[in-house]
């Protein structure tokens, strides 16, 4: 395979370098995550509308292409919680309306978000995804990891709770405190000090993995299933088949503006999960390849008679937590599966969901990263804001509308420092080589009649005004008549319309009181913007210089000359 092949597909890439001390925790991993998600997707079956082993079969095909599609060693794919739920409210009232398949519509469906995230991924808008900054990473983590907690706490307590919100899951479990099922809260609590003593004492053991081991053994041993622990039951056997949906009678077109919420929804869970275990674990993903990764699965399974697919943090963690180094840990889970739909169906039957939903908690904990929200703290207030907001945002809303939120303050908060930046006045300080502000040295003193001005963002529209006010401020702030104004373009990559008018309004200003306006170390492309605009022709090409040295030697040069031809004229 040549390497510009490889480079579509960077886990297939990884893969034929693949090292054989990853493979214990591959194995592991694949292991523990097909146990896990074996219950789980039959649920989100049942969530999607359609056959518990529909849930099943929508993990084969998204598992496989992902590894060779993917571009995370880690993500793990398949039925999710979000995507099932509106997958349901977009397909009932179509199916109840006219009759409808309902199966083939949850396919059409699948095959409808692939399309939309094939399209997104031609258009390039991966580039979307880099709006998402470290405050939004380690908020919306946060949010998710006690979406998990509060989507556990019926099963690890065996109180029925009928919410669809954490809000409204955390008020169903404290109301009905009265109706917990003691049994089934032993188990999950068991397991939960099993697993953070595992973690504590012996860190590279398959805590997980053990614990779904004893646990099965527990509930076979003292058959705890008769005591009204909740086990996972007889699992359905069976493969899925190639099998197109139904295109004909025009369903396909109420479905579209849905097809693309979900993929949106889909693929800000997948991106976001993806950068926030390449950010703890060092590595990179490409944003693009993942609408690419993503559009492929959900293609596969709207042929393969599966439903909408996206990311799973918790299988993901999961993973991660065992050891997970390349998306071989997805194949051995994906072979589980197959193995489980047609010979060992009875090996998970005994499974206590208690114990799933502790170890969902256990995972859970792992990602509130509660060390990264003080380094925030300590580093800009701002920022911390930004990450409480998109863990709130996550909580109280849904992950789309919560992202979106957090992005748009993310914005708002760049804009706002990018109105009022850092600025400063350069001058000379004592036995210190260069030029500095002076500000932060005392002692500093600036050239007489030269002011050398930074100002420390692009000039643009948002502070234009503020850039003005400041660069007359710091001329009324000199002791000294000043002679010349060199603006330090050092930080000034490039301008817009209006801040080259606002320069244009600047410069002859300061022609009418007799100062110079000069730039220095101006960049090639601000060089051509300010030749489009005219107003390099304005100020003069030889009023613009390389470095800050030839613009004081510029200065002193026409200050000796002015000053000469002023003594001349006297005599």
């Amino acid at each position: 395979m040549k390497l510009s092949t490889l480079s579509l597909f960077p886990n297939l890439k990884k893969l034929r370098s693949y090292q054989h001390r990853w493979l214990r925790g591959d194995i592991l991993a694949g292991v523990t995550v097909a146990a896990y998600l074996v219950p789980q997707c039959m649920a989100y079956g049942e969530l999607a509308g359609v056959d518990p082993v529909v849930g099943l079969w929508a993990i084969l095909p998204p598992m496989v292409l992902y590894t060779v599609f993917g571009s995370s060693p880690q993500l793990s794919v398949g039925p999710e919680s979000t995507t099932a739920v509106m997958t349901a409210a977009t397909i009932a009232p179509i199916a109840s309306a006219d009759g409808s398949n309902y199966a083939s519509l949850a396919s059409l469906m699948a095959l409808m978000v692939g399309l939309v995230c094939l399209a997104g991924y031609g258009a390039r808008l991966g580039f979307l995804a880099n709006l998402l900054s470290k405050p939004i990473l380690v908020g919306y983590m946060a949010g998710v990891a006690l979406i998990m907690i509060a989507g556990q706490l019926g099963t690890v307590s065996g109180i029925s709770i009928d919410a669809n919100t954490v809000l409204g899951e955390v008020s169903g479990f404290v109301s009905s405190l009265d109706r917990i099922h003691w049994p089934t809260l032993l188990v999950s609590a068991l397991v939960l000090v099993f697993l953070f003593a595992v973690q504590r004492r012996f860190p590279k053991a398959p805590g997980p993995l053990l614990a779904v081991l004893l646990a099965t053994l527990a509930v076979m041993v003292f058959h705890l299933d008769r005591e009204g622990v909740a086990v996972v039951g007889t699992i359905p056997a069976g493969l899925p088949s190639f099998a197109l949906p139904d295109l004909s009678g025009g369903t396909w077109q109420p479905m579209v503006a849905s097809a693309v919420g979900i993929a949106l929804v889909g693929y800000s869970d997948n991106v976001l999960t993806a950068r926030a275990f390449a950010n703890r674990n060092r590595y990179k993903i490409d944003a693009n390849q993942e609408l690419l990764a993503l559009g492929v699965s959900n293609l596969g399974n709207g042929m393969m008679q599966g439903f909408p697919i996206s990311s799973s943090g918790s299988r993901t963690v999961i993973g991660d937590t065992l050891g997970s180094k390349t998306q071989a840990f997805s194949l051995v889970a994906a072979m589980i599966v197959v193995c489980v739909l047609l010979f060992l169906r009875p090996l998970l039957a005994q499974f206590p969901k208690a114990a799933l939903g502790a170890i969902v908690i256990f995972a859970a904990l792992k990602l509130i990263d509660v060390p990264e929200f003080r380094k925030l703290q300590r580093f800009r207030w701002s920022e911390f804001a930004l990450a409480l907001s998109a863990t709130v945002g996550v909580l109280v809303t849904d992950i789309l509308v919560g992202v979106a939120v957090s992005v748009g303050l993310s914005v708002i908060d760049l804009l706002a420092r990018m109105a009022r930046p850092h600025d400063a006045v350069l001058g000379n300080v004592p036995h210190l080589p260069g030029l500095h502000d002076i500000e932060d040295w005392p002692g500093a003193q600036t050239i007489p009649g030269l002011l050398i001005y930074r100002y420390d963002a692009p000039l643009c529209f948002a502070n234009a005004e503020n850039f003005k006010q400041r660069a007359f401020a710091s001329i009324e702030a000199e002791s000294t008549p000043v002679e010349w104004f060199v603006l330090n373009t050092e930080a000034i990559p490039e301008i817009d319309m209006t801040a080259a008018e606002m320069l244009e309004e600047l410069h002859g200003e300061l022609a009418a009181r007799g100062i110079v306006f000069a730039m220095a170390r101006v960049k090639q492309d601000l060089h051509a913007q300010l030749e489009r605009s005219h107003l390099l022709g304005k100020i003069g090409p030889d009023r613009i210089y390389l470095t800050l040295h030839t613009a004081i030697d510029g200065f002193k040069t026409r200050h000796r000359g002015s000053r000469n031809t002023s003594d001349e004229s006297t005599h």
